[in-house]
Formats: structure tokens, C-alpha cells, sequence
């Protein structure tokens, strides 16, 4: 009785981790979503590892999400991985009001974002070519 399971989004060789509300801009954590694009996992993993920026920590837990995901759920290969897809979305944006001069008041926005990672597994041979 109940409903139908829903149908797996993506592909049989794919697994994903979403994190939701880290605080920071979108287009700060797009610089970190470029710097892993395309890369094996492995590679991603170290340059988020010796990243300066501070939100490369919650992105670094997510890709790590991502492959424990595809290990086990998926029984994907985990040396074959690579990061298929990274992008960021928009979350909420907290408003606050700053005094300024002559009884004005200044606008300050605290954005947060989204950032979605697809690791996907490619053959050896495929990796290589």
C-alpha cells in the first residue's frame, strides 16, 4: 500500500552530498566549487585540504560526504571518483541595519549558500586518455 519508491536521479555510477546554509556568499564558495570541478577526488581533496579560505572545511566534509556516499551506498570504486559536478546555490539572506551619520541607517546583508557535489566513477582507461 503506500507510494511508489521515486526513481534515482542520477546515474548508476554517481552519488552526491548537498551541504545546506554554510555561511558565506555565493560567489565566494563558486571560487572553491571551480577549484575542484573536473579533478579526480583524491587531488580535490588535497587542494581543499591547503586552501586559505575558511569555508574549505565544510566543502572538504562535503566531498568527503559525497565519496563515503558512493562507497557505501553505491559500491562505487573509490580510486576511479571524480568530482563530475560542484555548484552553488543561493540560500536565505539575514538583514541587519549598521547607525551610520546624521541618523541614517546602512543595509548589511549576511548571505548564505548551498553547494551540491556529484562524484562520478570513470574506468581507468578512460581517466588516463
Amino acid at each position: 500500500m503506500g507510494k511508489e519508491k521515486t526513481p534515482r536521479a542520477l546515474r548508476d555510477n554517481e552519488a552526491k552530498a548537498v551541504a545546506r546554509m554554510l555561511r558565506v556568499s555565493p560567489q565566494k564558495l563558486n571560487l572553491l566549487a571551480q577549484l575542484i570541478r573536473g579533478k579526480k577526488v583524491d587531488r580535490a581533496l588535497a587542494d581543499l585540504e591547503f586552501s586559505r579560505k575558511r569555508i574549505a572545511v565544510e566543502v572538504r566534509k562535503t566531498l568527503q560526504s559525497a565519496i563515503a556516499n558512493a562507497e557505501n551506498n553505491h559500491s562505487l570504486d573509490v580510486d576511479d571518483l571524480v568530482v563530475a559536478e560542484a555548484h552553488v546555490g543561493k540560500a536565505l539572506v539575514m538583514k541587519r541595519f549598521s547607525p551610520r551619520a546624521r541618523g541614517r541607517a546602512g543595509r548589511i546583508e549576511k548571505p548564505f549558500s548551498n553547494i551540491t557535489i556529484v562524484v562520478r566513477e570513470v574506468q581507468a582507461e578512460a581517466a588516463k586518455a
